[in-house]
């Protein structure tokens, strides 16, 4: 079964060239392809894949790091929403510098030696072939592995909030999986836009991280029961304005929701797609929202530069600041990364790094 994750489901694997076999030395480079379905952990990473071929509009980009995502898991055994055809590279997060042998479509913005963030599947490569529209210029206060955790988790995250729920200053938001790579974004997000935030998490460490990098100024764990009426007892017994769900909670999340509350659904990390008690939607006067931050650049593409903009505005500001995990990975375990992350046990962006940052440390 395939479940619907609010991730980019337009991107296509770049197309590979007919390489001579004379030259075939000087263009390798390492990847993770996926030539047939399998968890991660049973795929190795292979040292010979051909560069990419480069289409109309399309940009090489020398990757230094890799955001890694759920769904980057369920697309390795095919079960996510949008499957390329067999080989393809594994990743759609990433950051790193213009390739010095990089055509520039007419139009583009960018040189060769820009440091740039994006998205195109194919990221858990040396190199990629990528849209320039797909790029954004990465801040000068940023490092790689920071920039490669932007460009799924913080539009998701903020147009959840901004453009669907609408928040409000002074109103109450909970965030569950709040340490997580939207939770924590959404954590710092609300605080900036004026929100109160309680963190829901499973564990102390994660609602102490929640706290500590996430700015939330309450924290529930998730595990315990009857967790709602604590969260009821901070709201005052009004419950909160919003509730941000990346997890497949949103019936729990109900109990303590506030009259004319909005319930955003994320996503399903938990592995199911729920079924809610719609009765409850009525009597509470709630409204249950979507958020599919993929589907903007086709759906609604005008979005999309303003919600940069803003975010752009914030991080530069540093009243948001992307948050990577304390362990990074580098490509040849790239699968013990995604482990990790599916077993829950990383917090903030998860992090492969395909090769070392040779500029300065970040500033935020």
């Amino acid at each position: 079964m395939r479940l619907p994750f609010p991730y980019p489901s337009h991107f296509v694997p770049p197309r590979v060239s007919p390489i001579d076999t004379a030259t075939l030395t000087c263009l390798n480079m390492r990847a993770f392809v996926v030539k047939e379905y399998a968890h991660p952990s049973k795929i190795p990473v292979t040292q010979d894949v051909p560069e990419p071929y480069l289409s109309k509009d399309q940009v090489l980009v020398d990757v230094y790091s890799a955001g890694m995502n759920f769904f980057d898991i369920l697309q390795a055994q095919g079960k996510y929403q949008n499957q390329p055809p067999f080989p393809f590279i594994l990743g759609t997060e990433l950051a790193g510098k213009i390739a010095v042998n990089s055509p520039i479509p007419e139009g583009c913005p960018f040189k060769a030696g820009d440091r740039v963030f994006g998205a195109g599947q194919g990221a858990y490569a040396e190199r990629i072939a990528v849209g320039w529209k797909a790029l954004q210029p990465l801040p000068e206060n940023m490092t790689f592995d920071q920039g490669a955790g932007l460009q799924v988790t913080w539009p998701t995250s903020y147009e959840a909030l901004v453009g669907r729920a609408e928040l409000k200053p002074g109103e109450w938001v909970l965030v569950t999986a709040s340490a997580g790579g939207v939770g924590i974004a959404a954590c710092q997000l609300a605080k900036a836009l004026g929100a109160r935030v309680i963190a829901a998490a499973g564990s102390q460490e994660k609602l102490d991280v929640s706290v500590k990098f996430g700015g939330a100024d309450h924290a529930v764990n998730y595990t315990q029961e009857n967790w709602q009426k604590k969260v009821l007892n901070i709201t005052g017994g009004r419950g909160v304005d919003v509730i941000y769900d990346p997890v497949g909670m949103i019936r729990d999340c109900l109990k303590c929701i506030a009259w004319k509350g909005r319930a955003l659904v994320v996503g399903f990390a938990g592995g199911e797609i729920e079924k809610l008690p719609l009765n409850l939607v009525l009597l509470k006067n709630i409204s249950i929202v979507g958020i599919h931050w993929g589907a903007y650049l086709s759906k609604d593409v005008d979005r999309v530069p303003h919600v940069w903009k803003d975010l752009l505005e914030l991080f530069a500001s540093g009243r948001a600041k992307p948050v990577v995990y304390s362990e990074v990975w580098p490509l040849e375990r790239a699968a013990d990364g995604l482990g990790a992350l599916e077993k829950r046990k990383t917090w903030g962006k998860a992090i492969v790094r395909i090769r070392e940052d040779d500029g300065a440390k970040a500033k935020l």
